[in-house]
């Protein structure tokens, strides 16, 4: 999608740059499936803050996306419409598909080129053929090498968490032991079962990059408050205050070290890593 630019009538407007979001559906959400959304401010059940810099964000609404498509395995689906999302950062695609009998809808994750009328399918066997085109579900070992894929699961049947970003996307490389070789747009690179599921092509809303707010006030509207560098604070309010700095490399306010330190401590899934992210 294009990019919007505002005449300066003001000097938040002369900086501001907006997602052109003409084409997206600019009616009310499908209601049935939809669920309140109460904003915490950053506060716990007892009211203390435990999540700093939280502001109380617009009344949203949230949409209830599948990244489980094991629900239309063998069933073609059909786009109804894509809309926008404020919970998230991609673009999502109302679909509808008929089921027992009855036709039902569901939210998916959009990807580029995917449009009103489009019709997607997905399969969970490694014998069932399917086309490589956008949209399309498959487990990742049927999926040609080189191929951009996202909501990529890492475990069988429990929906994507890979590549769910706005514009994210992930590389097929090849296959080695049974397992695909991934490549994340981190520069990791990872193993993955062959069987998990992964949707082909990029997500929508490449530009969402190339978004300036404008204003600080816009982010609060999103729920992010102004924060305070701790250099700038005193010494008993944050491990880097005061003007000395205490020669400490800069750090959280719990002291744990923001320069590259190391914290990953899950063992369990470390064995599927290839190669680590770039620091």
């Amino acid at each position: 999608m294009a990019l919007k630019l505002y005449k300066p009538y003001t000097k938040s407007i002369r900086q501001r740059i907006d997602i052109d979001r003409s084409g997206l559906w600019k009616g009310s959400p499908f209601k049935s499936l939809t669920v309140g959304m109460a904003s915490t401010g950053g506060r716990n059940n007892n009211g203390h803050i435990t999540s700093r810099h939280r502001a109380a964000f617009h009344r949203k609404v949230y949409r209830e996306v599948s990244f489980d498509r094991r629900f239309l395995d063998g069933v073609s689906a059909q786009v109804v419409r894509i809309e926008y999302d404020p919970n998230r950062t991609a673009h999502i695609a109302l679909v509808q598909y008929e089921k027992d009998g009855a036709l039902k809808h569901a939210y998916v994750l959009a990807p580029e080129g995917v449009k009103q009328g489009d019709v997607l399918e997905t399969t969970c066997s490694q014998t069932n053929k399917i086309d490589f085109k956008p949209g399309n579900c498959m487990p990742i070992g049927m999926i040609k090498d080189g191929t951009s894929v996202h909501n990529v699961e890492l475990k069988i049947g429990a929906g994507g968490v890979l590549a769910r970003a706005a514009g994210a996307f992930a590389q097929v490389l090849g296959q080695d032991i049974g397992k695909v070789i991934l490549r994340l747009s981190s520069g990791e690179l990872r193993y993955v079962n062959k069987n998990c599921l992964a949707t082909v092509g990029v997500l929508s809303n490449v530009d969402h990059a190339n978004e300036v707010l404008g204003k600080a006030g816009r982010n609060v509207w999103r729920g992010r408050r102004p924060h305070v560098r701790g250099i700038a604070m005193n010494p008993v309010d944050h491990p880097n205050g005061g003007r000395a700095n205490g020669g400490m490399h800069f750090m959280s306010p719990t002291g744990v070290c923001a320069k590259g330190l190391r914290t990953r401590t899950n063992k369990r899934t470390s064995k599927d890593i290839i190669k680590r992210r770039k620091a």
